[in-house]
């Protein structure tokens, strides 16, 4: 396992290297936890990027692409070619990922925070869509945090949201290296994270990091959670295996965040050396790490042979369900009676809009509506009043009350329409649209892209 590991930040700081541009440092501490993570727990088809079944892994932090894009590649997702062509002008490798769920990235990661706000959204749409079908939707929704993530102000709605929802479904690792790109974190922050957390009614599992034993203890203990989201903070070293010339340690260091190890104070050729690569020749993955992805490869068709199988039965079953549930991730266009849609002369835009609304909750059965504390004002409760809304252990509804938050509200919906099956609507006044658009800035690709 740690041979894994190590072959992840190899590639990962080559990628910076060779690109003299980006961030070795986080990747290499955080490599631990994805190789844990998708060579013993995360359930996807490699045949099928799309299963609908899948479990789900959003990064927040973009800047750590260098992790992400070599784990994937591990898995056969990405060639080592493609990774060595990191930051260049028409890469499938950009500098921050951009959403492709057959390559295995289900987000686009840039401004910290909004990724495991989307984590949050995808798993309440699980969530929905189980209390539908059942057991054929009870995928695990995994999403990786930074210290930046932490302290973005939409970790707070996220947080209460997820907490308050009882979202068992999500397992957030919190990758603590006390290190940001211009500080050490302890000189902006004194608060402590876990117990935050756990305000918010989030199971809270403190392990070190770097240490694969205690990360597969703690993923299993949050799978076995079934009342509340999973924070596994993961105290980790910024930098791992980084040294200098002379061999001297060079983890922990600030500089190491956001440039080349050479430009660190770090000797990029001794710190490849340390890992056990060849600095010459860095773009590899070594013959015991192959066969431990080969190994995996082999465990998921069965896992999946399985899943498919229980799908069948279910389906034989339950043959309305099953074609609803085909249906709703089709991406096509829900059939609407526009035309009987009736409106009042004169009225309101927003009274015209509630109108609207509680038709489609009537007629598109997977749409959800989320407004920010202002349904009896906006008028999104044209659509609560054909529902009901979303509680812990009760999703049956299809409306999200998101609280006052407006940002993590549309960051949650844009979630929800990622992972697919789902159409997510919300709603505010204008002046309050404004703390919207961080996240409506991101360009998505039409409805049916995501699945």
């Amino acid at each position: 396992m740690n041979l894994a590991a190590d072959n992840v930040r190899i590639l990962a700081a080559s990628m910076v290297e060779k690109a003299n541009s980006g961030h070795p440092g986080g990747a290499m501490g955080g490599a631990d936890f994805v190789n844990v993570l998708f060579s013993e727990f995360l359930e996807f088809d490699p045949e099928n990027p799309r299963w609908e079944g899948r479990d789900r892994f959003f990064l927040d932090p973009g800047h750590m692409s260098p992790m992400l894009y070599s784990i994937l590649a591990l898995t056969g997702k990405y060639t080592l070619d493609e990774l060595s062509q990191f930051r260049q002008w028409g890469s499938p490798t950009p500098g921050h990922p951009e959403v492709d769920v057959m390559r295995g990235v289900e987000n686009t990661s840039g401004p910290l925070g909004q990724g495991h706000a989307y984590a949050v959204g995808a798993a309440i749409a699980a969530k929905f869509l189980k209390a539908r079908f059942g057991e054929v939707m009870g995928q695990t929704i995994y999403t990786f945090i930074s210290d930046g993530g932490i302290q973005e102000e939409i970790s707070q709605g996220a947080g209460r949201l997820a907490g308050h929802l009882g979202l068992d479904n999500l397992v957030m690792f919190y990758d603590s290296n006390d290190i940001q790109l211009s500080t050490g974190t302890n000189a902006v922050t004194c608060e402590d994270t876990a117990k935050k957390y756990a305000a918010w009614n989030w199971n809270v599992i403190s392990i070190n990091g770097n240490n694969p034993d205690e990360i597969r203890k703690a993923l299993t203990a949050a799978k076995a959670e079934k009342e509340r989201p999973t924070l596994i903070i993961g105290k980790t070293i910024m930098g791992k295996g980084a040294v200098t010339a002379e061999h001297g340690s060079f983890e922990r260091q600030c500089s190491t965040h956001g440039q080349p190890l050479s430009a660190s104070g770090a000797s990029y050729d001794e710190t490849i050396k340390n890992l056990g690569g060849d600095p010459t020749d860095p773009f590899k993955i070594f013959p015991e790490v192959a066969e431990l992805y080969a190994k995996r490869a082999a465990e998921l068709k069965e896992i999946v042979a399985a899943k498919y199988a229980a799908k069948a039965e279910w389906a034989k079953a339950n043959p309305e369900l099953a074609a609803k549930l085909e249906e709703f991730f089709s991406g096509k266009a829900p059939k609407v009676d526009w035309a009987g849609i009736k409106q009042k002369a004169n009225d309101a835009t927003r009274g015209a809009s509630a109108t609207v609304l509680g038709a489609l909750a009537t007629q598109v059965e997977n749409m959800i509506c989320a407004s920010a504390d202002l349904s009896n004002s906006d008028k999104t409760d044209g659509f609560l009043k054909k529902t009901h809304a979303f509680t812990k252990d009760d999703f049956s509804g299809a409306f999200l009350q998101a609280g006052v938050a407006e940002l993590t509200m549309a960051c949650v919906c844009i979630g929800m329409a990622l992972h697919g099956g789902v159409i997510p609507a919300c709603g505010t006044f204008f002046v309050f649209s404004d703390y919207m658009k961080p996240s409506s800035s991101y360009w998505l690709p039409p409805y049916g892209n995501f699945q």
